[in-house]
């Protein structure tokens, strides 16, 4: 029975955890602004979803977005501009604003027709010394039940996504702890 990965990347192992690869690619199907919040279009397409509506900007001041209506306005009017630190806090309050949108139709998208098919490509060993590699092959496997998995990436909750992901590639059978760790999942809704 494999165990957690103590000491990943000790013998040149490179890769990501399994949850932060279904994390990203969970971002890149919410879809958003792809323009940078540091260029005047990205911000301000960022503050606009941010604040046109009182739920949205109810939303925002939730994700750490607390400043000041006048504040906002000379932003959107292009008297100021905000600081590294409230572009950071923008961005970040829009990433969780555009998860929380988007998550219940991700979430009926995934879940429809039983589920969807996930590609997992296993670390890069590359960099490990020749005896030390193991065989590690690329695996698919039929994820049925998103709920945990969309709910935890939602709400920000990386400990979450980590223990959904982990009960959902117990599914691999005795193999799964070679799964922890990454190079790419994939797949599509």
């Amino acid at each position: 029975m494999p165990q957690k990965t103590i000491d990943f990347g000790k013998y040149g192992a490179r890769g990501v955890k399994g949850s932060e690869a279904v994390a990203r690619k969970l971002d890149e199907l919410a879809g958003g602004i792809t323009t940078p919040v540091t260029a005047r279009r990205g911000l301000m397409a960022r503050l606009h979803y941010l604040t046109r509506t009182a739920h949205a900007r109810k939303a925002a001041h939730d994700a750490g977005l607390t400043v000041t209506d006048r504040t906002l306005k000379a932003w959107l009017d292009g008297r100021r501009s905000p600081s590294k630190a409230n572009l950071e806090r923008i961005e970040r309050a829009y990433r969780t604003v555009r998860r929380q949108n988007v998550a219940r139709h991700l979430l009926r998208r995934l879940n429809a027709s039983g589920g969807t098919r996930v590609e997992i490509h296993p670390l890069n060993q590359s960099q490990v010394p020749r005896p030390l590699q193991r065989v590690v092959e690329y695996r698919t496997m039929n994820v049925r039940r998103w709920d945990r998995i969309v709910a935890a990436w939602a709400a920000g909750d990386d400990r979450g996504l980590d223990d959904a992901w982990a009960d959902t590639i117990v599914d691999l059978g005795s193999q799964w702890g070679q799964y922890e760790y990454v190079t790419n999942i994939g797949f599509a809704a």
